[in-house]
């Protein structure tokens, strides 16, 4: 393989690994505020452990982040729904 040929295919799979990480972690943080707004609206105040609880819904893990929401005093179902937002953002 030529020289020129093995160099375009490497920055080539540099940009697309460099480009999917700096497109993805946007899209992470960007459903974390959905997550605390409604913690807020259902009355508690957001802390560390909320925003740590709604970034484990980001990451999917739906009954971590609402047993840790529940734990910092947010109803059952508003945890539920924050979590779910966290995870499934409004499109």
């Amino acid at each position: 393989m030529r020289t020129s040929a093995r160099t375009a295919g490497i920055l080539t799979g540099l940009t697309l690994a460099v480009g999917g990480v700096a497109f993805a972690a946007p899209a992470a943080h960007a459903d974390i505020p959905a997550c605390t707004n409604m913690v807020q609206q259902a009355g508690v105040e957001v802390s560390d452990t909320v925003g740590t609880a709604c970034t484990q819904g980001v990451h999917g893990d739906l009954q971590g982040c609402v047993s840790a929401l529940t734990g910092a005093g947010v109803p059952g179902g508003a945890a539920n729904g924050a979590c779910r937002m966290a995870a499934n953002p409004p499109s």
